[in-house]
């Protein structure tokens, strides 16, 4: 089963982004019900490794924290493929990602192995150009500063990914919640 780790947005957040996929000059826009955080993807894993990993995710102490948007971006650099709505770094998200990946290891899953930028993906685009690219930053001059609303995190959740002509769906698992203090 393929399936990630990721954190849900709240339904302002969600409208917020909407709204501004409104107005991208290109690319496929993410279905507003998969607009997400991702913590770790992991690739496609066997039934029986996600049991193990359900125990080391159920294990997980997640102090509550805010994510903050801070701006607009695009993975790809001169041939952007990804429209992405910036989140800050804070110690609170940073901190539950790197959990996040320790915990498929524990389990004995492997997760691929990628670098770790704070975001929600907006919009992909098959092929990137100059002139998408060009599109793509007055998008985000004209844009990239609109006020997003925070959104509280109290937990994340196991997320399976089924890939469909359209687009792919996702269908959440299992939620893993905060540790109030």
């Amino acid at each position: 089963m393929r399936c990630f780790l990721a954190i849900a947005l709240s339904d302002q957040a969600i409208a917020a982004l909407t709204r501004l996929q409104t107005g991208l000059p290109l690319g496929r826009p993410v279905a507003p019900e998969n607009l997400h955080l991702t913590l770790a993807f992991l690739g496609d894993q066997p039934d029986a490794a996600l049991e193990g990993l359900h125990e080391e995710l159920e294990r997980l102490a997640v102090m509550p924290f805010t994510l903050r948007f801070t701006g607009l971006g695009t993975f790809g650099g001169l041939r952007p493929r990804v429209v992405f709505a910036d989140v800050a770094a804070d110690p609170g998200v940073m901190s539950l990602q790197v959990e996040s990946t320790r915990a498929p290891r524990r389990a004995g899953l492997v997760p691929p192995k990628e670098r770790f930028h704070p975001h929600v993906t907006l919009a992909r685009l098959k092929t990137g150009g100059p002139r998408e690219a060009e599109a793509l930053r007055g998008f985000i001059a004209r844009f990239g500063e609109t006020p997003l609303p925070e959104v509280p995190v109290l937990g994340f959740g196991l997320y399976r990914s089924t890939l469909h002509p359209k687009g792919a769906r996702y269908d959440l698992l299992a939620e893993y919640g905060a540790t109030v203090s």
